[in-house]
């Protein structure tokens, strides 16, 4: 079992001098979120369990945090894996460090595909709209990637437009969606962040969504997803019903969700003040003509 100790600081070695994830797997051929589910799940709580349980028991244990690891396979081909990974060395004229964020961002992208088989499904979404005072119902897409290495994150805008996105899961709690709402080369970032009840399948996510509004200033408002459906087909998904509704309108349970997301208090926003002074004369001029 030594061996499983040699791979993880091989592993570890190489991702501490720059070589990224997916090109440490493609090396040795194994999948990068096998990779993923091996270097930041099994082997780590492998090491953990060694301090109460027998090696052969601890491994078992470590194994069953995950789905996608062979115990068989990645005993018989250890050696020859850590073999081949030292074959492999970083591009010393590269400096791995140089965004650390950019670099743990990657990484992330392919541990999150291992933690997202709860929550996996369509959604239908409810928040506030922008532009009047209305519920705005749009359908979200919570999925794997083609290639099972991020989580794919699909809305069906109010307005009919189908914009991709892909989600990090930092922890068991909290859950980062990030997508462009405008078309390339447009760039309009939004981020919704959800947080993660702690079971499995749950009903409903409640987090925020922050980007811009119509004059491209900043906002933050609530939002709720309900789980229509543990479907992830994209053809079901984007003939699904999206767009706003007014309060007249509102079925009972729309209400709930239009007075959970839309009251005062339930939006934070900004605005561009004219005749900038930089200066605290400008702050409470913003907070004045937020209040009309």
């Amino acid at each position: 079992m030594n061996s499983l100790q040699n791979l993880y600081q091989r592993i570890e070695y190489l991702r501490n001098s720059g070589v990224k994830m997916k090109e440490i797997a493609d090396w040795i051929d194994m999948a990068p979120s096998v990779l993923s589910s091996l270097y930041t799940t099994v082997l780590p709580n492998y090491f953990s369990n060694l301090k109460t349980y027998p090696p052969e028991e601890a491994l078992e244990q470590a194994l069953v945090l995950v789905n996608n690891v062979s115990k068989r396979k990645l005993l018989n081909s250890i050696d020859s894996t850590i073999a081949r990974l030292n074959e492999l060395e970083p591009d010393v004229q590269t400096n791995p460090r140089d965004n650390v964020f950019a670099w743990q961002f990657q990484e992330e992208m392919l541990s999150s595909a291992q933690r997202v088989d709860s929550i996996k499904g369509t959604y239908i979404s409810y928040s506030l709209s922008s532009s009047s005072d209305y519920l705005k119902v749009e359908p979200f897409l919570i999925a794997l990637s083609e290639n099972k290495e991020y989580v794919r994150i699909g809305r069906l805008s109010a307005y009919k437009d189908i914009q991709w996105g892909f989600g990090i899961i930092g922890d068991s709690q909290n859950m980062y969606c990030f997508f462009n709402e405008n078309e390339p080369p447009h760039f309009t970032p939004v981020t919704v962040y959800l947080q993660l009840p702690l079971f499995r399948q749950p009903r409903q996510l409640r987090g925020l969504y922050l980007g811009l509004d119509y004059n491209r200033n900043p906002v933050a408002r609530r939002i709720v997803l309900v789980k229509e459906s543990e479907s992830t087909d994209i053809e079901e998904f984007s003939n699904m019903r999206s767009g706003l509704v007014p309060q007249e309108e509102l079925t009972p349970e729309e209400q709930a969700y239009y007075d959970y997301t839309c009251q005062e208090g339930d939006v934070i926003k900004m605005c561009t003040v004219p005749s900038l002074q930089m200066n605290e004369n400008d702050l409470v001029k913003e907070k004045k003509m937020l209040a009309l």
